[in-house]
């Protein structure tokens, strides 16, 4: 996994029904998950569906020779906001294909949808960018 990148936003909020729909109790993040599914597509990727796992959201991204998506953690701020954070979902930096019978180099797709989720983000008034390098979830950045 590449950076992550935590957000806040008014319109990042627990939808109605997710609490239903969630594997773990707390893994929000719908309204990210459907926010972006509907976002990256104007940047060039297919966003075949999204759903809630045991650690948060996938956006799954089609297109690529291994598995490769968006994942979103979320925690609920006394506000009712999500305080939220987003990265890439490759696993490692290369990736064996059996279809290719050679590894894959994830690093170019990993970079590639990074800088387009910070855009994304950025393009958008209505959303606080809090980080853009974080090494995991759920951290504060070090003060300096």
């Amino acid at each position: 996994m590449g950076p992550f990148i935590r957000v806040q936003s008014p319109r990042f909020r627990i939808l109605p029904g997710e609490a239903d729909e969630l594997v773990n109790e707390g893994m929000y993040g719908k309204a990210v998950a459907e926010y972006l599914s509907e976002r990256l597509p104007t940047r060039g990727y297919q966003v075949p569906y999204f759903g809630c796992e045991d650690w948060g959201w996938w956006v799954e991204l089609a297109g690529y020779p291994f598995p490769f998506g968006v994942c979103i953690y979320a925690n609920e701020l006394p506000s009712g906001q999500l305080d939220c954070y987003v990265t890439d979902g490759a696993t490692a930096a290369r990736r064996w294909s059996w279809r290719k019978l050679q590894f894959i180099d994830c690093t170019a797709a990993v970079l590639r949808l990074h800088g387009d989720l910070v855009a994304i983000f950025r393009d958008d008034p209505d959303v606080q960018i809090l980080a853009i390098d974080l090494d995991a979830p759920f951290v504060e950045a070090p003060s300096e």
